[in-house]
């Protein structure tokens, strides 16, 4: 992938520009967006998006359950 998505597509200058470009692309989209065995093989950035709506899902029902309100109770 990184070969064929990067390193063909492209000419550096020096050494130190090719291997931030090698970061960028790795930790900016590789690891992020390719999926992974360890969770259901989804990507880092959809399992989170939904386990943070099962989340957010889930403390809306227990809030109409119990009539509770989020409220800010930190000093201004």
């Amino acid at each position: 992938t990184l070969e064929c998505e990067l390193i063909d597509r492209r000419r550096f200058r020096n050494q130190a520009e090719a291997r931030m470009a090698i970061f960028d692309f790795i930790e900016g989209w590789y690891n992020p967006h390719r999926r992974h065995s360890g969770i259901e093989y989804e990507s880092p950035v959809n399992y989170e998006k939904r386990l943070g709506s099962q989340t957010t899902r889930k403390n809306q029902k227990n809030d109409f359950h119990t009539g509770s309100e989020s409220h800010d109770l930190s000093p201004a």
